[in-house]
């Protein structure tokens, strides 16, 4: 007899077998039927009854480690099977393979209305902010860039009350401080969604020279701050190109013979002003020389990196990103993920 139950202990679009008689112990093996019935029962009362294990011991005077062996021994012999449906199984797909080619933790995609950059960025946010905010339990130290892809994400954030959550700036500021892409205005609205404190950067994301640069680095607010940076839990960080409509270029960040050099050595993309090639590499250039916030490696130590960037114009800087393993989650829009399969 099978007995098929929607599970709901762990997801509500898998389905649990119970399989009283009908399983298959393997060649060579005879299972006693009072522990098959056993197995069955402790199963239902798990899956079914949705019982913890301590609850389970009590009832069948088992202790909780025996109660999780046998539930083990139930998953070996077939006792219990669990199938997973996703409710889009074609892109659930999509994400598993393109993280598994590339060795990231995870994959998301969205499927924007149409795909001009304003419709992806809108699409990207909710995407990105799920994923995030499902990454955190209250007390972490998130460590964010800035950009335009950012605030999408900031806009589709929920209020959360997590006052022990510190939100840090890892980045100087790159903007205007009244934009809504600045990098502290961005730290403060997010804090304000979470109910955190902000750790914000009291510098310009690039200066002058390096005496400039190490003059700040040495300042007790301006290191504190990154050192508090290097520590976090998640990093939430934009995927940059320096194309003629890239904030880099619109902010004269960048000097148009700088961004010649960086390109003629094989500048790719981004993360934070810092400048990678097609293998996710650190470019070695003096422009990083004059950044003030944490360097590639810093970022890549980060327990988990989420980065959101979609569209055709930043593909290849998405897979430099991927390739070198810079982030652990990339959330993007469908058809670069199909791309990214296509042209790894």
């Amino acid at each position: 007899m099978i007995i098929n139950e929607h599970l709901t202990r762990e997801d509500t679009n898998a389905i649990i077998f119970l399989d009283t008689y009908g399983f298959s112990p393997g060649i060579g093996m005879s299972i006693d039927p009072t522990y098959r019935n056993l197995l069955y029962k402790i199963s239902r009362a798990y899956y079914i009854d949705n019982l913890t294990q301590k609850q389970i011991g009590k009832r069948y005077g088992l202790s909780r480690i025996k109660v999780s062996r046998l539930l083990q021994k139930a998953r070996d012999l077939n006792v219990v099977q669990i199938i997973i449906t996703p409710l889009d199984g074609a892109r659930v797909e999509l994400e598993h393979e393109v993280a598994s080619r590339y060795g990231i933790a995870e994959v998301l995609t969205a499927a924007p209305e149409n795909y001009t950059k304003e419709a992806i960025l809108k699409a990207l946010g909710p995407t990105a902010a799920e994923a995030w905010v499902r990454a955190m339990q209250g007390d972490e130290i998130v460590a964010i860039t800035w950009g335009s892809t950012l605030l999408s994400v900031i806009n589709n954030l929920p209020m959360k009350n997590w006052p022990e959550v510190r939100v840090v700036q890892c980045l100087g500021g790159l903007s205007p401080p009244d934009t809504d892409y600045n990098a502290a205005e961005q730290s403060r609205r997010i804090a304000q969604k979470f109910s955190a404190k902000p750790y914000l950067l009291p510098s310009p994301g690039i200066v002058a020279n390096k005496s400039v640069r190490e003059a700040l680095m040495a300042d007790p607010q301006v290191s504190k701050v990154l050192s508090l940076a290097a520590q976090a839990d998640i990093a939430v960080v934009g995927i940059g190109v320096m194309t003629t409509d890239s904030l880099i270029v619109q902010n004269d960040i960048f000097t148009p013979q700088e961004i010649q050099r960086l390109k003629h050595k094989g500048a790719i993309g981004d993360i934070g002003l810092q400048v990678f090639d097609r293998d996710g590499q650190r470019i070695p250039d003096a422009v990083h020389d004059r950044i003030v916030g944490l360097d590639l490696e810093q970022i890549r130590k980060i327990s988990r990196v989420i980065g959101v960037a979609g569209g055709e114009e930043k593909f290849e800087a998405i897979r430099a990103a991927v390739r070198g393993n810079l982030i652990d989650v990339l959330v993007t829009d469908d058809r670069t993920a199909q791309r990214l399969l296509q042209e790894t």
